[in-house]
């Protein structure tokens, strides 16, 4: 089956839709990554998307530990386009929740030069926190400002240098 021409992209996203509806215990926790398991069940077996839906039903309810092999796999998969840098983002923020964050940081830095898309924000975001577990917080904090500034109505020019100015100081 082709998730491109089938209506399963809008089911997913509905299900993604409800995970607010569900509450903060285990079992409802296994309640919504059953809905998601039910759903990539409809995709083929080497589907790169089977693993990134269910690695991210884990991570969304608190098991990064059981979503990082997924992010893998979906990554060893081939997984690509937008679903790919979504993977990387995610896998490197379960990576430092569970205390590994100098892989999160190898897995995101060649995402700052990769074209750029709504997810831009989301890599330095998630790089500033894997770079501040490191004890690297002038580095995470420039890239903070660096993806603030341009939403910013006033201002941009002078914290676009700021962002810059605190990683040649440091």
């Amino acid at each position: 089956m082709s998730i491109e021409n089938s209506d399963w992209e809008e089911r997913i996203a509905a299900a993604w839709a409800t995970i607010g509806n569900y509450g903060d215990t285990e079992e409802s926790a296994g309640e919504f990554r059953a809905l998601i398991d039910k759903l990539v069940a409809e995709l083929p077996a080497d589907s790169p998307v089977r693993p990134f839906e269910r690695a991210s039903a884990f991570d969304s309810t608190g098991h990064s530990d059981q979503a990082v092999p997924l992010y893998q796999e979906a990554l060893r998969l081939g997984l690509t386009g937008y679903r790919r840098r979504r993977t990387t983002i995610q896998l490197s923020s379960s990576l430092r929740n569970m205390g590994r964050p100098e892989e999160g940081v190898a897995l995101l830095e060649p995402e700052l030069s990769a074209p750029s898309d709504e997810l831009d924000d989301a890599v330095r975001g998630c790089l500033a926190l894997c770079l501040s577990s490191l004890g690297r917080d002038r580095e995470g904090l420039s890239l903070v400002l660096e993806a603030l500034a341009p939403h910013m109505p006033r201002y941009q020019r002078s914290m676009a240098n700021y962002a810059r100015a605190l990683v040649e100081a440091g």
